[in-house]
């Protein structure tokens, strides 16, 4: 094997977390997430018009740098595709490569870091680097934790079902319910049953906005009847989830511990 294979077989253990064995990130993916994070920051705080104003040149100068990173690691990853496994040219698994969704995700962070911020609210676009965190942490014990979470949450996908029913249930009964009590003293609002529910939602999901509020005493008897079984239907999904990432995360600890059976035993 040649030292440019050899480098490049190196450069591809590094960066792509796919190619280790344990999955863990390596030390150059851990400092992309903190290059990742602090790009993100940046972006958030290039919101706020009076740090803009006070700091545009460092900001600038912060982007590009970000910039440079990001694109020298698409680079490289695009280069060290090719020690990707699988027959095939070394340019074909590169190009294979760069047309998966998280290299179009790659390409699409360099070029918001350094084509973008010429253009009017590039720093919301920017926040696509968060998705780059999705692309390296798939992988390793928080990839884990998330396929335990999900498995949770298929298991309990019938409660979920059940529950998300009767809410839709309740919603449109309350909208008819104040369609019918509210109507006509207020046909802007309560004219209709599908104008209705907007009310019946915000009141259901107990956010309660006051922008639509009945005014009949029928009506306010029916929105309180209405309010209350909310809170039960809110707090059902609640904790049905909460259960879900109890027992998922309580399976994924206990994965993790090695049985005192499994220990050799002492002679």
């Amino acid at each position: 094997m040649t030292t440019k294979a050899t480098l490049r077989r190196r450069v591809y253990l590094e960066l792509f977390a796919s190619a280790r064995s344990d999955g863990k990130l390596t030390r150059t993916n851990r400092m992309i997430v903190v290059f990742i994070l602090m790009s993100v920051a940046l972006a958030i705080v290039g919101t706020e018009r009076q740090v803009t104003v006070d700091n545009r040149t460092v900001l600038r100068w912060a982007e590009f740098g970000f910039g440079v990173i990001f694109l020298v690691e698409y680079v490289a990853r695009f280069w060290a595709a090719a020690e990707r496994p699988g027959g095939g040219a070394a340019m074909r698994k590169r190009v294979d490569w760069a047309l998966t969704f998280f290299a179009l995700v790659d390409l699409a962070v360099v070029i918001a870091s350094l084509v973008p911020f010429l253009v009017t609210g590039a720093p919301i676009f920017r926040l696509v680097r968060l998705f780059r965190l999705a692309s390296l942490l798939r992988f390793g014990e928080f990839s884990n934790a998330l396929r335990a979470l999900s498995a949770a949450i298929v298991e309990r996908r019938y409660d979920l079902a059940v529950t998300g029913a009767l809410a839709g249930l309740l919603v449109l009964v309350g909208a008819t319910a104040l369609y019918w009590a509210e109507g006509s003293e207020q046909p802007e609002a309560f004219g209709s049953i599908p104008r209705a529910m907007w009310w019946s939602i915000i009141t259901l999901t107990t956010v309660g906005y006051g922008d639509v509020s009945p005014v009949t005493t029928i009506g306010k008897v029916l929105a309180a009847i209405v309010a209350l079984g909310g809170i039960g239907l809110v707090a059902m999904p609640t904790g049905i989830i909460a259960a879900a990432f109890s027992d998922a995360m309580q399976r994924h600890r206990e994965a993790r511990v090695v049985p005192s059976s499994a220990a050799p035993e002492k002679l």
